[in-house]
C-alpha cells in the first residue's frame, strides 16, 4: 500500500461558471481534475475523494419545489444522497475512463457516506448555511409560514432558506472506505460533506443540515490516518491581506503560523477559513501534511513547485 491522501475538490471542480452548469457540462469539468488526479495516483498515491455538491443540492430542491404539485417533496438528506450518487457516478467514469486511456490497471468506487452530527450542536439552533433558489420576500415569507423556513436576504440577491451546518464527529462508512482504500481502489467518500445524520435511541436518523465539505474532509483524514490532505480550491496559494494592495501570498505555514493567521482574521468564514480550520483539526490529531491550491497545480504542488503547504 502506498501514500494516502484525501483530496477535497471544491465547486470549481465541478461546475466552470453560470453559463456551464449542464451535465455534460460538469462531467467536463470533472474531467479535466480526474486527469489531474489519475497523474497524483501515477505517483503513487492512495486517493480517495471528497467532493462539494453545493449547485446541485440546489438544483434538486429546485426541480422538488417545480414538481411539489404532483410528487412529494425530497428532504434536504435524500437531496444530498441523491448527489452523491450522481456526482460519485461522473468521478467514477471519468476515472476509469482515464485508466484506461493511461494503460492504468486500477479501479474506483463510490461510497454513499453518513456523517454523523451532534443533534445537540448549537448550529441547530442558529441555521446560517443559505441552500436552494433565491425567492422575492413575499414567497420566502411563505415557505417561512408554511413549511417553517428560517429565510434571510441574501447579499442584496433575494430570499434563500437556510440551514443548520453543525460539525461533523463521525464518519459512519470509515471503515468500509478504509477497507476499499486497503485492497487497492481509489474511493469517492463524503460528498458534500456526507449526508448528516444524528443518532436517537442507538438509531441512525437524517437531518435537514448540511455538513461541510472541508470540515468532512478533514475528519475522514484523521479516520484513515492519511499522509497528506489536499485542498482543491479556486486559488493557486492561501494569501494574506487577500484582494488588497498588500496581499502575500504563502508558499509554507506550520500548525501554529495557520492559527495566528487565522485568529488575525486572515481566512474569512466565507472562503478560505472553513478549510484552515480543518487543516488545523487534521495536523493537531496527528496529520503530516496538507496542501492547499487549485485543481491545475495538483501535481507541481505534489513536487512543491507550487500550493500553500502546512506542516505540523
Amino acid at each position: 500500500m502506498g501514500k494516502t491522501a484525501v483530496v477535497a475538490i471544491g465547486g470549481n471542480s465541478l461546475i466552470k461558471d453560470q453559463d456551464r452548469q449542464t451535465v455534460p457540462d460538469q462531467f467536463e469539468a470533472i474531467r479535466e481534475t480526474c486527469a489531474r488526479i489519475v497523474s497524483m495516483i501515477e505517483q503513487g498515491w492512495d486517493v480517495v475523494i471528497v467532493h462539494g455538491n453545493g449547485p446541485q443540492v440546489g438544483f434538486s430542491l429546485l426541480r422538488s419545489e417545480l414538481a411539489s404539485h404532483v410528487l412529494h417533496a425530497v428532504p434536504l438528506d435524500s437531496c444530498v444522497a441523491d448527489t452523491q450518487g450522481t456526482i460519485g457516478y461522473m468521478v467514477q467514469q471519468c476515472l476509469q475512463n482515464e485508466f484506461r486511456r493511461r494503460g492504468i490497471k486500477r479501479q474506483a468506487a463510490t461510497i454513499v457516506t453518513q456523517v454523523q452530527v451532534d443533534k445537540n450542536d448549537s448550529a441547530f439552533k442558529n441555521p446560517t448555511k443559505p441552500i436552494g433558489p433565491f425567492y422575492n420576500k413575499k414567497k420566502a415569507r411563505k415557505y417561512s409560514d408554511e413549511k417553517g423556513w428560517k429565510t434571510i436576504e441574501d447579499a442584496g440577491r433575494g430570499w434563500r432558506r437556510v440551514v443548520p451546518s453543525p460539525m461533523p464527529v463521525r464518519i459512519i462508512e470509515c471503515e468500509a472506505v478504509k477497507t476499499l482504500v486497503d485492497q487497492g481502489l481509489i474511493v469517492i467518500a463524503a460528498g458534500g460533506g456526507g449526508i448528516p445524520v444524528i443518532e436517537e435511541d442507538g438509531e441512525l436518523k437524517g437531518v435537514e443540515a448540511v455538513v461541510d465539505k472541508d470540515y468532512a474532509s478533514s475528519l475522514l483524514a484523521i479516520g484513515l490516518k492519511a499522509d497528506l490532505l489536499l485542498m482543491s480550491t479556486a486559488v493557486e496559494k492561501v494569501a494574506l491581506h487577500f484582494g488588497k494592495p498588500d496581499q502575500r501570498l504563502l508558499d509554507r505555514m506550520t500548525l501554529e503560523e495557520a492559527k495566528r493567521y487565522y485568529e488575525e482574521g486572515h481566512f474569512p468564514p466565507g472562503s478560505m477559513g472553513p478549510k484552515i480550520q480543518a487543516i488545523i483539526s487534521f495536523l493537531e490529531r496527528g496529520g503530516k501534511k496538507a496542501i492547499i491550491t487549485n485543481p491545475e497545480n495538483i501535481e507541481s504542488a505534489l513536487l512543491g513547485e507550487t500550493g500553500t503547504h502546512i506542516v505540523p
